[in-house]
């Protein structure tokens, strides 16, 4: 029986370890901190008996998972909770253009702002939706997406595709301009960009734009139910239960092996454990540190340059109620697109691309508890905003910035402040400590400017070998990337069986 080790417990080690186990390997993990799912999970962040979840808290692409999708998660206790509202953008006069699941209630909140607007979108989204199972072939795949490219080619025949290469380029500025002639439809496909640090008028923010909305109406944007924590329990659960093993609190401080090829890992405790194949769900900047001795020089050069995005700041608050957003919209929306009209949106990013602090800043904000009464109890509401920053907080820097962050969410909810029960902050030094793979506060995996979003994270036929035989990466530094979708790392543990029969044969 082949044995591998997999590095790091998040949702693409754990993908790695379970699609190895399913093929009969023997599989350990080890993972630092002292529980499995990395930046998925949950906790008691702000007061006893209020969940909060502690990074990730909303979860398009994990529902749509082609890869969590072969698995009985339900059966480890996971269930998806979806607000009435998928995602809302409030703006200053009272509005909030809306993301439902229905294409038809999304197409009459945009053309209740601007006739004709709601046409457009339904006219663009249809063709990938009839079409959405080729299309997330493409999408949420390993690197090449031969085979739901060539299906998705089929589908859309040659204009189709032609339209599609074009949207993979164009920024999500573009996109708006091309589809809507007003202003609150072009704030709504705006914010749906900053989920990455890809800016509006960045080319590639378009798809990323895009696909989060495509994905909102087939599969929704729902949270688990109880916390994001069950997602990574779930998880925990069926490899467990495929006879896979797992050690938290088990540090690896270096790959181990010679001639080319990996042959293990050493702990900090200085225990050495040897296996055939090496799965690192670890940052690119990472992965030289651990495996300086066994990776070709060019590999670790061609890692090194790869490009962090932006730091991050998120603040989890407990309130007295719902907030009072002006807009009705909102008040049943899972997830808040914070940060005005496009303008606004377009000068917050440029701000922090500029290596500054935005005075409105943009925020991806939600108010899970609305939809899942588990998570709080009777008249406390839980909320959390996150936004982008240019990096490293001192103390001063991160008290203002919450500051601003509270002002965004009063600007269009009067009386929002007046809640607040407690907030809980993380900076970017905070985000790193409890998860390493959030380098400098990086939620991403890396930034996703196009230039290294296709071959991520270094130029190759498979971005999961490493040039050193047995040792694989497979974290959201890898193709496609972020989010919990856990495609990565199903995509290196297949690059590593491939290989063990190749070898064999």
């Amino acid at each position: 029986m082949p044995r591998a080790i997999v590095v790091g417990g998040g949702p693409n080690g754990l993908s790695a370890a379970i699609t190895l186990a399913e093929r009969g390997w023997d599989v350990e993990l080890l993972e630092a901190q002292p529980r499995l799912g990395g930046a998925v999970a949950s906790a008691e962040l702000t007061e006893p008996g209020v969940v909060h979840d502690v990074y990730s808290a909303v979860y398009p692409a994990a529902v749509s998972s082609p890869v969590f999708a072969r698995w009985p998660l339900h059966q480890h206790g996971l269930r998806w909770t979806h607000p009435p509202v998928a995602m809302a953008h409030p703006l200053d006069d009272g509005s909030a253009p809306a993301l439902y699941r229905s294409v038809a209630d999304t197409q009459a909140s945009l053309n209740a702002y601007h006739a004709g607007d709601g046409e457009a979108w339904h006219d663009f989204a249809a063709p990938y939706l009839r079409k959405f199972e080729a299309l997330r072939g493409v999408m949420l795949a390993g690197f090449p997406p031969v085979t739901g490219g060539l299906r998705f080619a089929a589908a859309l025949k040659l204009g189709g595709v032609l339209e599609f290469a074009r949207l993979l380029l164009q920024p999500a500025a573009g996109l708006a301009h091309d589809l809507f002639r007003g202003e609150h439809s072009r704030a709504w496909l705006y914010g749906s960009a900053l989920h990455s640090d890809a800016g509006p008028l960045s080319s590639g923010s378009a798809v990323a734009a895009a696909y989060l909305k495509l994905m909102g109406h087939a599969r929704g944007w729902p949270s688990p139910e109880g916390g994001a924590g069950n997602l990574a329990g779930a998880l925990a659960g069926h490899f467990a239960a495929l006879g896979g093993r797992a050690r938290t609190n088990t540090r690896v401080t270096r790959v181990l092996g010679g001639d080319g090829r990996a042959s293990g890992v050493e702990t900090a405790d200085g225990e050495r454990l040897g296996a055939d194949v090496v799965i690192a769900d670890v940052s690119a900047w990472d992965l030289p540190r651990l495996a300086a001795e066994v990776l070709p020089a060019a590999t670790i050069a061609k890692l090194r340059r790869f490009r962090r995005g932006p730091g991050t700041v998120k603040v989890d608050w407990s309130l007295d109620g719902p907030i009072p957003w002006t807009a009705p919209a909102a008040r049943e929306a899972g997830t808040l697109h914070v940060g005005g009209w496009a303008g606004d949106i377009a000068r917050a990013v440029a701000e922090v691309e500029l290596g500054n602090w935005p005075e409105r800043p943009f925020l991806l904000a939600g108010q899970q508890s609305l939809a899942d009464p588990t998570r709080a109890p009777q008249g406390i509401e839980t909320a959390w905003a996150y936004t982008r920053v240019p990096g490293y907080a001192g103390a001063d820097d991160l008290a203002r910035h919450v500051e601003r962050i509270e002002a965004q969410v009063e600007r269009f909810a009067p009386g929002f402040t007046a809640l607040i029960r407690q907030r809980h902050v993380k900076g970017p030094a905070e985000l790193e400590s409890g998860d390493a793979n959030l380098e400098v506060g990086d939620v991403g995996g890396g930034s996703y400017s196009l230039d290294q979003v296709v071959f991520r994270p270094v130029p190759g036929l498979s971005p999961y070998r490493t040039g050193t035989r047995g040792l694989y990466l497979g974290s959201a530094s890898a193709f496609p990337g972020g989010a919990a979708h856990g495609v990565p790392g199903h995509a290196a543990a297949m690059a590593a069986h491939r290989d063990r029969r190749a070898g064999r044969r």
